[in-house]
């Protein structure tokens, strides 16, 4: 019998393909040496971090004035929560309860915005820039209004970045 009789059959395309090779990782060009050393080098920065520089963090920011900041703050906080306190009453919800929720919902749509992505958590937050920027329209003195409601923008616009980021108005083509 021929040896070409003898091999077994194969259809076209199904030969055998050589084994893929081992991917090669940059921690194999470094010497075991120089591994141990950056990893001693990391692990006493981060004791230096720990020991000297979170403490002089600390002293460093209670020594700072942080009244700009808190002005800023308080012109976006106070007239949403004076809103939330004539809008509420007559309701089962108390001010104090709608103002938690509107700091939570803030802070839950930003991060849930940021985090996944999620098109129901952006369009939360971008209800909640915009019910925002009215409350403090419409409960900021009147000589104030623009500066104040200007402000909310701002603060809201610097929380967008973070989350819209990756948004994009560009249409997504899909060739098949």
């Amino acid at each position: 019998m021929s040896d070409a009789l003898s091999k077994p059959r194969s259809t076209p395309g199904t030969e055998p393909k050589p084994p893929r090779p081992v991917p090669h990782s940059p921690a194999d060009d470094i010497p075991d040496g120089a591994q141990v050393l950056l990893a001693v080098i990391g692990i006493a920065s981060a004791i230096a971090l720990l020991v000297w520089g979170i403490p002089k963090g600390y002293h460093w920011a209670r020594a700072q004035d942080w009244h700009h900041f808190t002005q800023w703050a308080a012109t976006i906080d106070r007239p949403v929560h004076t809103y939330l306190a004539a809008h509420t009453t007559g309701l089962p919800i108390t001010a104090a309860s709608a103002y938690v929720l509107w700091q939570g919902i803030g802070l839950g749509s930003l991060a849930l915005s940021w985090a996944t992505g999620a098109t129901g958590a952006r369009l939360t937050w971008i209800a909640y820039g915009a019910a925002t920027a009215w409350m403090v329209w419409d409960s900021s003195p009147a000589t104030g209004r623009p500066v104040a409601t200007a402000l909310a923008a701002l603060a809201w616009t610097v929380g967008s970045a973070f989350a819209l980021r990756g948004l994009s108005l560009r249409p997504v083509i899909v060739n098949r």
